[in-house]
């Protein structure tokens, strides 16, 4: 496969591609204050605050439409088929995210102000829907790349399928905001729709376009999932212990919110019955002051629970080439895939 900075720019080459064939259609109205697609373009750091200007400020990893393309070459095929569905992916991803910083009310992403904290929720709101329409869109692109009705429909089903599994995701996070007792079971049920579900969809979606048969392209989807868990709970520390300078994000921001992520739910269960309920207590009452941070950060420091989430990560990956092993891929196809269990494995933002 290329290099990551050639395949970021065939991404961006598909995502402009997408959002200019999408804008020539809309609506002839003079004046206009917003423009709906410059917002998706400044979400997706391709314009500044102004939408007047160039930017070229953080789009991401884009771990997810990078998988795509190198599952499909590690299964036989052609990356460049697939890029209108990586790009959708990645499309789908960015919808989720501007609705999430909202139901959040997260004032920065990637080191720069949220679509929402600037032009408001409201307009937020439509330019998350019209980055999950524009996904749709790309879909459709398939066909120009010689892709048959029958896998497209296939695709567009499983997209569809998929953006279900990710609200459904969603929906729980912010359902157990409001619970007292959450289990790691129910928490790990939760991220498996809100962020693993995508990342299994990607590498299924590559290894279909490549012509791998439904059993192969379902040995696929079940490496990405591994990924795809080892990848949020990655998250998560890093969400508490992650580098501000590198993560983009305050230092134990995740805390100061109230989020139960998997360190905390691995906090309560270690610990013993009084920090338990003091624990429950600072929880229940939504976001922490930072007095509340800092006996919560005590609490995991003396509990020792960064260990035992790092080991977790480790065997998500470990899941993760287990099934990339299995899958037997010839060593010159596998090499990109690789990289990405490494890479995410050790990733420090």
């Amino acid at each position: 496969m290329q290099s990551f900075q050639r395949v970021d720019e065939l991404i961006d080459a598909e995502l402009d591609a997408l959002l200019t064939e999408a804008a020539a259609a809309a609506l002839p109205v003079s004046g206009q204050d917003v423009s709906i697609y410059d917002l998706m373009r400044y979400h997706l750091g391709r314009l500044d605050e102004s939408l007047t200007r160039p930017a070229r400020a953080n789009p991401g990893k884009r771990v997810r439409p990078k998988l795509c393309l190198a599952a499909c070459e590690a299964a036989g095929g052609d990356a460049a088929i697939a890029l209108p569905i990586a790009a959708a992916i990645e499309l789908l991803h960015n919808f989720t995210l501007i609705h999430d910083d909202i139901q959040d009310e997260s004032r920065t992403r990637r080191g720069r102000s949220t679509v929402w904290h600037i032009w408001g929720a409201a307009q937020a709101i439509n330019a998350g829907d019209a980055m999950f329409a524009v996904a749709q869109l790309g879909v459709q692109r398939l066909r120009e790349r010689g892709v048959a009705a029958e896998p497209a429909l296939d695709l567009t089903r499983e997209l569809n399928q998929t953006t279900l599994r990710i609200v459904e995701g969603q929906t729980l996070d912010l359902a157990f905001e409001q619970r007292e007792v959450v289990t790691v079971d129910e928490y790990l049920s939760m991220i498996h729709g809100k962020t693993a579900a995508i990342i299994g969809f990607a590498a299924w979606a590559g290894a279909t376009l490549a012509g791998a048969d439904a059993a192969r392209a379902d040995a696929y989807r079940a490496f990405g999932l591994s990924l795809g868990l080892g990848f949020q709970i990655q998250d998560d520390l890093l969400g508490i212990w992650g580098a501000p300078e590198v993560t983009g994000k305050s230092a134990a921001d995740d805390i100061r919110r109230g989020k139960k992520s998997f360190p905390i739910l691995r906090l309560i269960e270690r610990a013993d019955a009084a920090d338990r309920r003091t624990l429950r207590a600072l929880y229940a009452e939504g976001a922490l002051a930072e007095s509340e941070v800092e006996i919560v950060l005590a609490l995991l420091d003396h509990y020792v629970i960064q260990p035992i989430v790092e080991t977790e990560v480790q065997r998500r990956h470990d899941e993760a080439q287990r099934l990339l092993d299995s899958l037997a891929i010839e060593p010159a196809q596998r090499a990109s895939l690789e990289g990405y269990v490494a890479e995410l494995a050790q990733r420090s933002a």
